[in-house]
């Protein structure tokens, strides 16, 4: 196990799961604070990375695209301070961190953790029932169906239909921006049978958002909905699955022995040699692979 505690949070790595708690210090954002602690998959992994400064530096966890439903949802304008896959690490536990990294890495590469996208998500997405309060109104969540009540700041014309329910089978899509600069921001939903280009101050299947504290959090809406929507990169649901065909020689699937595994790890070394004595890997990332296969060992 390896792990790193800071003010900013403390992540634990396990081998097969890292482990993300946010910290309680003041400027941890409300964002990460209500999200809460994260259990996020090797599997889910495309990199980890350490960027040092003079007092402080970041740990950064790079996802698979498509892994985890707020990323997805969010569309990449999370800023550092609401991205709950960065840590702020003080310069003095440098060394601690690289270590972490090195665990990390040496997994990713043992286990051969591809990089590329992936059809389901890996992290399952705020729990549900979920209510937020911000901008024109309210936006609540119960993993069925989505509410958006509205106040006294609702625009008129909007706020003249009155609270709108939208099932979850109606719903296409949802996105969520943020507010930048003069621009306001919004949560929105895309519904089936009723595009819409009026702006979200408008649009009653939207809630505007103006830069306020709680902004953020209708992230969290988003990324709820999200994570029970067909995946993005799923094929569609007229299409059948893709069966794996089994080897013949297999015809029962029986769980490996300890004996399997050893051999496994044998054969893994042999790999790794092989990739190493031909340049694709380098004496660092040999000896880092070679140490994880043998600690398995």
């Amino acid at each position: 196990m390896a792990e790193i505690i800071q003010r900013d949070g403390t992540w634990a790595f396990y081998g097969d799961t890292l482990r993300l708690t946010p910290g309680r210090d003041k400027n941890v954002s409300l964002l990460r604070k209500t999200l809460g602690e994260l259990t996020v998959p090797l599997a889910a992994l495309a990199g980890v990375s350490l960027e040092q400064g003079k007092k402080s530096g970041r740990l950064r966890l790079r996802l698979r695209d498509g892994a985890d439903p707020l990323l997805q949802a969010t569309g990449g304008r999370l800023t550092d301070s609401l991205d709950p896959y960065q840590l702020t690490v003080e310069s003095d536990r440098y060394g601690v961190a690289e270590y972490f990294v090195d665990e990390v890495r040496g997994a990713l590469l043992l286990d051969q953790i591809p990089t590329d996208a992936v059809e389901d998500y890996l992290l399952p997405g705020p729990a549900v029932p979920l209510s937020v309060s911000a901008g024109d109104g309210t936006a609540n969540f119960d993993g069925e169906h989505v509410r958006l009540e509205w106040n006294w700041k609702t625009e008129d014309a909007k706020a003249a239909a009155g609270s709108r329910t939208l099932a979850l089978g109606d719903i296409r899509s949802v996105e969520w921006h943020p507010a930048v600069g003069l621009e306001n921001g919004y949560l929105r939903f895309t519904v089936k049978n009723a595009p819409t280009k009026a702006p979200p101050k408008y649009d009653p299947n939207s809630v505007e958002l103006w830069g306020f504290k709680k902004d953020p959090l209708m992230a969290l809406v988003a990324a709820a909905v999200q994570a029970r929507l067909p995946h993005p990169s799923a094929p569609p649901a007229d299409e059948p699955p893709k069966q794996l065909p089994r080897a013949a020689s297999d015809p029962h699937d029986t769980p490996p022995t300890r004996e399997d595994e050893h051999d496994a790890l044998l054969r893994r070394l042999r790999e790794l040699g092989e990739l190493h004595r031909s340049g694709v890997l380098t004496d660092e990332e040999f000896t880092m692979a070679k140490q994880a296969v043998l600690k398995r060992m």
